[in-house]
């Protein structure tokens, strides 16, 4: 009995931080490219573009954060939706569009990001390369 207690409870998004340490919180579920809607996606594609500076980004969990010029809220960031070869990094600054997270469609993520200007002196990856933080080079 509290199996189907516990399986109809709301789900607890995680949060995630950035480097100075404020918390964000990951919408559950997760908005993709693959759960998205035919219909959601040419929205959005339709939609104004946005300019705002990378708050923060895990290649590892594959999602991140971005700080609107504007000022307003942080947007999530699926990995999916990075239209670029490199993975972005604190500081860089992209454009992208809006598209409402179901069910409410209260908030959005960024979605058809690009990265405008790379943050200077910052190595940048490419996804088709493994991650180079931790791994020792041979010699």
């Amino acid at each position: 009995m509290s199996e189907a207690k516990d399986k109809d409870s709301p789900s607890v998004s995680p949060r995630s931080h950035d480097s100075k340490g404020h918390n964000l919180k990951v919408p559950s579920p997760l908005p993709t490219r693959r759960t998205r809607t035919v219909s959601m996606s040419e929205k959005a594609h339709a939609g104004p573009t946005f300019i705002g500076t990378v708050k923060s980004f895990c290649r590892e969990k594959g999602h991140g954060f971005i700080q609107p010029t504007d000022g307003s809220e942080a947007v999530f960031v699926h990995i999916s939706d990075i239209e670029e070869d490199f993975v972005p990094k604190e500081g860089d600054e992209v454009t992208y569009k809006l598209c409402p997270i179901p069910p409410k469609m209260e908030k959005c993520s960024a979605v058809h990001v690009h990265i405008k200007h790379p943050k200077e002196g910052v190595q940048h990856e490419r996804w088709d390369l493994p991650p180079s933080h931790g791994q020792k080079k041979d010699k």
